[in-house]
């Protein structure tokens, strides 16, 4: 049997205030739905926009890895050849 908080309250009374508070709960539910729907949406635009951010550095590192590597390159052959070049005199 149920038991309800106050017994001067009638069953039909009690029910339509118990329908109010799941409508009240429901329209928060709702509201905070809607709100992680927007953070959601928010975040894939973020996140998006940050894996581009990641593609160009991953790109521009790469770039500089191999201008440094040319650079590299050249001052070992100019030192080299500044050896040949003390030693021949």
């Amino acid at each position: 049997m149920k038991r309800f908080p106050n017994p001067g309250i009638t069953v039909g009374i009690y029910v339509a205030m118990s329908e109010q508070m799941v409508n009240q709960h429901l329209q928060q539910l709702d509201s905070k739905l809607s709100e992680l729907m927007e953070l959601c949406s928010k975040l894939k635009l973020e996140n998006r926009s940050l894996r581009t951010q990641q593609q160009t550095l991953v790109e521009e590192r790469a770039k500089l890895i191999e201008k440094n590597e040319l650079a590299r390159t050249k001052v070992e052959s100019m030192i080299t050849r500044l050896k040949s070049m003390e030693a021949s005199q």
